[in-house]
């Protein structure tokens, strides 16, 4: 029999705050975290808003030396990894390092560093280009440097599958303690990638909102109006243990992970199909796993990125799986955007707030009802509600979906 899989720790940084507990606080209060973008000038884009990580001082958090370098993702997932080991009392020592791991993905990797050194190679020529480029841009860096930082000799690698990366870390490292090749992982996931080339890239291939002048209603999930999705910023990490081993060190338990399903559309680059279906083969998947019903689940968090054909596509995988009992449904996107392969991540750690303080999170800016998506949305207020199960959406281009189940214990 395999072993139970438990959250004993987590971690985030999102454009609602600096850590879990003050993104979980502003989702509830229905905050909103997107604003005209400061990093640059961005008054010639298409769309000049995002969801940055707002009074960020990476040096504060990391020191001078391993600030500088590391991309702004790779900074993001080691403070989240910190804290998310912080919360869970866990002691990595030389005894249990080596039954660690750690899987921690990116969606885009170090886009701001490899801009900047374009930049530089331009205008200064190749011996001025920094030797430490590429261990900065390259994506499976947050997760190397989170085993560096914190002596983490177990299973290490960094899944990359566009918006549904931080899910997929979460379920695969969940399967590794399954199988019993460790104990303990530290998994997740982290974007940085607000710079002029990301965006630039979203804008040409029209997947963002152009509301810029109406910013804080900007991202609208299932609503008549929704234009496109924000980009958004930032990290979440989970850590993972065995139920056995956090039972054995005394820990306390979040919450439990009780399944995972994933599958492709096979369909287009950047398009799901309008049926959701192969979303809804993920989700059906992860409630098999899981050897529940569907009608246990109390909540899904929806992927809910505010586009036209994904908010559809992802409506109807949800009436598939459900049927006639469909759960409550709210995206957090609408608050703090779409962090790409950070979204999974961050989202969970929702997930796992919701089911410890019995509310679940609004879907913000929900004002136009539209009559192709008529679930119930939790719109614009949270909602207090015993939940036990709760169901996590995340599908990236590419036609990559997962979709994770956790509960309480």
């Amino acid at each position: 029999m395999s072993e139970r899989v438990v959250v004993t720790g987590v971690g985030a940084i999102s454009p609602l705050g600096l850590t879990a507990e003050q993104t979980w606080q502003a989702t509830v209060q229905g905050q909103n975290g997107i604003g005209p973008i400061t990093a640059f000038d961005a008054s010639e884009f298409s769309c000049s808003i995002a969801g940055e990580v707002k009074d960020w001082d990476a040096e504060s958090f990391l020191g001078r030396r391993q600030a500088r370098r590391a991309d702004r993702f790779s900074q993001f997932a080691l403070v989240a990894a910190r804290d998310a080991v912080a919360d869970s009392g866990l002691e990595i020592t030389d005894e249990n390092r080596t039954s660690i791991g750690c899987y921690i993905g990116s969606g885009i990797g170090g886009l701001l560093v490899l801009e900047e050194q374009v930049h530089q190679l331009r205008d200064r020529g190749p011996s001025r280009t920094s030797p430490f480029m590429i261990p900065e841009i390259i994506a499976n860096m947050a997760s190397g440097l989170v085993s560096i930082d914190l002596g983490l000799e177990g299973p290490n690698i960094a899944i990359v599958t566009a918006c549904a990366t931080g899910s997929h870390s979460i379920g695969e490292a969940a399967e590794v303690i399954k199988r019993g090749a460790a104990n303990v992982m530290l998994a997740g996931g982290a974007e940085g990638a607000i710079g002029p080339i990301g965006l630039a890239g979203f804008c040409a291939g029209r997947a963002l909102t152009t509301r810029n002048e109406d910013f804080e209603r900007a991202s609208r999930p299932f609503d008549k109006e929704r234009d496109g999705f924000v980009a958004a910023e930032g990290a979440g990490v989970v850590v993972l243990e065995s139920y056995s081993h956090a039972k054995a060190r005394g820990a306390e338990v979040h919450a439990e992970i009780l399944g995972y399903g994933l599958s492709a559309d096979a369909f287009h680059i950047t398009q799901p199909p309008a049926d959701g279906e192969g979303a809804a083969r993920a989700m059906s998947a992860a409630i098999t796993s899981s050897h529940l019903d569907s009608t246990d689940i109390d909540y899904v968090n929806a992927h809910g990125t505010s586009t036209p054909a994904g908010d559809l596509a992802e409506t109807n995988a949800i009436k598939a799986v459900f049927g006639g009992r469909i759960p409550s449904v709210s995206s957090t996107k609408s608050m703090m955007g779409h962090l790409i392969g950070a979204a999974g991540a961050v989202e969970l750690t929702l997930c796992i707030n919701s089911i410890r303080d019995g509310v679940v999170p609004p879907t913000i800016n929900y004002e136009v009802p539209d009559p192709e998506l008529d679930l119930d949305y939790v719109p614009n207020v949270a909602r207090e509600l015993p939940v036990k199960h709760v169901m996590s959406n995340s599908f990236g281009f590419g036609g990559h979906n997962a979709s994770l189940i956790i509960g309480a214990v």
